[in-house]
């Protein structure tokens, strides 16, 4: 790799995917351990590609290597319908969301081990992020264990395409057309169902819902997090944003300026990512806390010692502002 690398985005393929690797540029942090590589999927909807999704959420203040990956079968630059329309009702479309988040976790080690060697990085632990179809990806491969995960950030994940077909069976008034083979693929990929197989891994974990989202609705997000918390998966956190769905505009494909959702979702990752990955900036005092978000990205609020009470994550203050609830293991 050349030095020119280390200050540009990388552009290449890894295991026939596409992906886009921004480097780590922040001026005022370091790796603050052995995770070097950070990795994220985007999703069926806006942004839909490894270039629109780094656009959205460049998570430029995070020290190590942001590598945002194609979906299997996810042709760079083919728009299509989103999860929220009625294509989700038809078996192609069902079919082609599964075949992606399966075939991201399996492929996932061959990627790492290609990117790794084109950009120089170290073997190692790594952060998984993904949003809508991508955070189910995100969370799979974490759950299969191919690859040792230490942090994982799910944004509007689809934590059960049977129930968000569901919904959208109600406000169209149609109904799905799966075969009975589509409707087990769906079924496979029960967020909750897998959450079993990250008992005691110890794997830090923040979700990101909308409270205007019609595909992934905030009580999905809140229902997975305490999932989580039951199998003692490690500390979980939650935040909801007055938001909807998608995190770009249409058609999602190509790298765009962020929309004000991406980019108050981008700065709740950056912190919580540096809170976990990163030393802090030079000058800092022994043991001082990342600065929490106070700038219009989002406000953090803390809660190691006990959970917050079990129900919906508020969307509170004004649209630009997220609650975030961390909890530790439950007591």
């Amino acid at each position: 790799m050349s030095g020119d690398d280390h200050n540009h985005p990388v552009h290449g393929t890894a295991a026939g995917d596409a992906y886009v690797a921004l480097p780590p540029t922040a001026v005022d942090a370091a790796p603050s351990g052995p995770v070097r590589l950070l990795v994220a999927w985007p999703g069926f909807d806006p942004p839909r590609t490894a270039s629109a999704l780094a656009a959205a959420m460049p998570m430029t203040g995070v020290p190590v290597w942001r590598v945002y990956l194609d979906l299997p079968g996810r042709a760079s630059g083919q728009p299509s319908a989103g999860l929220g329309s009625g294509a989700i009702l038809e078996t192609a479309t069902i079919e082609a969301y599964c075949a992606a988040v399966e075939g991201a976790a399996e492929r996932l080690p061959d990627i790492l081990a290609d990117v790794r060697q084109r950009l120089g990085i170290p073997d190692g632990p790594v952060a998984l992020a993904g949003f809508s179809a991508g955070g189910a990806a995100a969370l799979l491969a974490a759950a299969r264990g191919a690859v040792p995960v230490t942090s994982l950030a799910l944004v509007a994940p689809v934590v059960a395409p049977a129930r968000a077909a569901r919904a959208v069976e109600k406000r169209s008034g149609r109904d799905r057309s799966w075969t009975e083979q589509a409707a087990a693929l769906a079924d496979r990929l029960d967020l909750g169902a897998a959450a079993a197989a990250l008992a005691g891994r110890e794997i830090a974990t923040l979700l990101i819902g909308g409270a205007k989202d019609r595909v992934v609705p905030a009580r999905e997000i809140t229902s997975l997090r305490d999932v989580l918390r039951r199998h003692e998966t490690g500390p979980v956190e939650s935040a909801t944003f007055r938001m909807g769905h998608a995190l770009a505009a249409e058609p999602g494909t190509e790298a765009r300026p962020p929309i004000t959702e991406a980019v108050r979702v981008d700065g709740v990752l950056t912190d919580w990512f540096r809170d976990r990955l990163a030393l802090p900036e030079a000058g800092a005092e022994p043991g001082a806390e990342a600065r929490p978000a106070q700038d219009g990205h989002g406000a953090w609020s803390s809660a190691t010692s006990a959970d917050p009470p079990t129900g919906e994550v508020p969307a509170v203050g004004s649209d630009s502002t997220a609650a975030i609830s961390g909890a530790g293991h439950p007591h």
